[in-house]
């Protein structure tokens, strides 16, 4: 952070060598000035990496700032953060869960999205029960969920994480709880092997809220569980955009194949995101009919101008092909190698 900085591309040099780091007074000038003119390189490279000791100079001027702007910087950050896996954002995203504005700290929990810390789950914790305002808490519950597969696969212990299942059940049944917040406990159960965990989603589905169906048609895919086949197969017919969408996903993430010439069909529909949704689970789906319909898709001279269509295509086309068939297909997008879900950034835990 304290080397000199000379210029806004700060990829590569010519001669192959890193650009320097802008320092942190170059920074927080360029942070100002983005309220004006647009935030450029300096503050993204600027805020990544931040020391503790820095953060104090870092207050002063963010306190100036619009809440408005707070969330614009914040939210483009975790976009950068998306495709720049250099950039290290947990220092700043920490720093901003304090910030006095709801939305600069609900922007704070996206970013921190890269976080697999026990500081940071038990930041979150505390959040999820005692913030004052009710769409923090809901981000804050809903990224509970990382911390649970985590503790799933074993990658944090499991009796810490334990923690993140007991809170979700908590808020999910409080019934004095805002609803979104308790949809979002929900989604996150999803992810937990838990006694008890299906019959929360099953509550939940059977019950009058249409938040709550749509946040366990959400907790269904997160069980992997052909369990849930019948119903997520019977809501892809739903009148409801929001609960078709899901449903889509839910068969994705499940693998059922009996959903392969429904979600064929919604591909052709007029909303943009049921048509991407269901090209990503006819990838995540796989096998010789899911990868027939999406090379027959690809051929289809109707999506020739639409990159973003061509482009989801191609991806989910070389999830769906089984090692042997055609590898070929591998060499669609050699540069880019995420098949995440189409929820995106909002769902990359639960």
């Amino acid at each position: 952070m304290n080397h000199d900085y000379e210029d806004d591309d700060l990829d590569i040099e010519d001669d192959g060598s890193e650009r320097p780091y802008p320092t942190l007074a170059q920074t927080l000038e360029a942070l100002e000035q983005g309220a004006s003119i647009g935030l450029t390189a300096t503050v993204y490279y600027g805020l990544s990496d931040l020391e503790s000791s820095q953060l104090g100079a870092l207050a002063q001027v963010w306190e100036r700032l619009e809440p408005e702007y707070r969330v614009r910087v914040i939210q483009e950050l975790v976009d950068t953060s998306e495709t720049n896996f250099e950039l290290d954002y947990r220092a700043f995203g920490f720093f901003a869960l304090d910030d006095d504005d709801a939305a600069v700290r609900a922007a704070a929990v996206e970013l921190l999205w890269t976080d697999e810390s026990l500081e940071g789950m038990r930041k979150l914790l505390d959040m999820a029960f005692e913030d004052d305002s009710a769409s923090v808490r809901a981000q804050a519950v809903g990224a509970l969920g990382k911390y649970i597969l985590l503790g799933e696969f074993n990658d944090l212990p499991e009796t810490q994480t334990a923690a993140c299942v007991d809170a979700c059940f908590t808020i999910f049944h409080d019934e004095d709880e805002d609803v979104e917040v308790r949809r979002r406990a929900l989604e996150s159960l999803g992810n937990a092997s838990r006694d008890g965990v299906n019959e929360a989603i099953m509550e939940a589905y059977n019950g009058h809220e249409r938040s709550f169906k749509i946040g366990a048609l959400f907790a269904m895919g997160k069980t992997y569980d052909d369990e849930w086949s019948a119903i997520v197969q019977h809501e892809l017919n739903s009148p409801d955009a929001e609960i078709r969408y899901e449903a889509a996903r839910a068969a994705g993430e499940i693998g059922i194949e009996d959903a392969v010439p429904k979600l064929s069909r919604m591909v052709h529909e007029p909303d943009r995101d049921i048509q991407e949704v269901s090209i990503w689970a006819l990838g995540e789906i796989g096998g010789k009919e899911a990868t027939r319909v999406l090379q027959h898709l690809l051929d289809d001279p109707a999506y020739a101008i639409d990159e973003g269509l061509i482009e989801a295509l191609e991806d989910a086309l070389v999830s769906s092909t089984l090692p042997g068939e055609d590898v070929a297909l591998w060499e669609f997008n050699e540069a880019d190698d995420d098949f995440s879900d189409p929820r995106g950034k909002a769902s990359r835990w639960n």
